[in-house]
């Protein structure tokens, strides 16, 4: 895993989209198509509004899905993960083949096959990813599953991270937020060919340290990430104010005054 540190989010994310953008660009070049998956949430406001307006890019061949959605929650709700990503990334660039994983249906668990089954057809050019305050990868939370080889499952959500859904805003109080999503499977996510992680601010930095420098464990979920060698970790200063002096030296030089 590579680790840069920026001085904050803005120029994190800048720098995270020019390697998204590249990675995309390769794949273009090379086969003619990208297959990418992208993630949602706060963290990722400025890196896709980044990415959005890289050059060079022809988003008709690319073809997007999603780490994850809940169940039970329409597409017209703010809090929506199709609706985020319809807002900020499908309109603005014309990404045409998108497979949404829809969670408002009787069942779910048809969903998470299907698009599975189209997931697995052929490999994930970079995947974009984030870290929950819980270290949870995806909507994987702790104890995460580092065995099922399902592209997509049907989890549970911890208290910890419907309280972070709240936090962020997308819902006015933890009784409103799902019980249940549809996730990326673990081992799904380590398939990806590159991985793209970006993590800003302070209240992720508890996070950052256990997935960097404990235990890799289904107890911190995003600690797998260590094991996929084609995994670059983008995070500001504030995310990063818990590392130890270490880690901090060998990324500094990427902080700017």
């Amino acid at each position: 895993m590579r680790l840069h540190i920026f001085e904050n989010k803005i120029s994190l994310a800048q720098a995270a989209a020019q390697q998204a953008a590249a990675a995309i660009g390769r794949a273009l070049a090379e086969r003619g198509q990208a297959r990418i998956v992208a993630a949602t949430g706060v963290s990722q406001f400025e890196f896709l509004e980044a990415l959005t307006t890289a050059p060079g890019i022809n988003w008709e061949n690319v073809e997007l899905f999603h780490l994850d959605e809940y169940v039970g929650l329409p597409i017209t709700h703010a809090a929506s993960f199709r609706k985020f990503l319809l807002d900020r990334l499908v309109s603005k660039v014309g990404i045409r083949k998108l497979h949404f994983l829809d969670g408002d249906v009787p069942d779910p668990g048809q969903v998470a096959r299907r698009v599975g089954d189209e997931l697995a057809a052929a490999p994930v050019d970079v995947l974009f990813a984030g870290i929950g305050e819980n270290g949870h990868l995806a909507f994987n939370d702790p104890p995460a599953d580092f065995e099922t080889e399902q592209p997509y499952l049907i989890v549970k959500l911890d208290d910890a991270c419907r309280r972070q859904q709240v936090g962020e805003g997308w819902f006015a109080n933890v009784a409103e937020v799902p019980h249940q999503a549809i996730s990326m499977s673990v081992r799904q996510i380590l398939k990806a060919r590159e991985i793209v992680v970006v993590a800003p601010e302070q209240r992720k930095a508890q996070a950052v340290k256990a997935s960097l420098e404990g235990e890799i464990t289904p107890l911190v979920p995003a600690s797998i990430l260590r094991n996929h060698e084609n995994t670059t970790m983008y995070l500001d200063k504030d995310s990063a104010s818990v590392l130890s002096g270490k880690l901090r030296r060998d990324s500094e030089p990427f902080i700017t005054p």
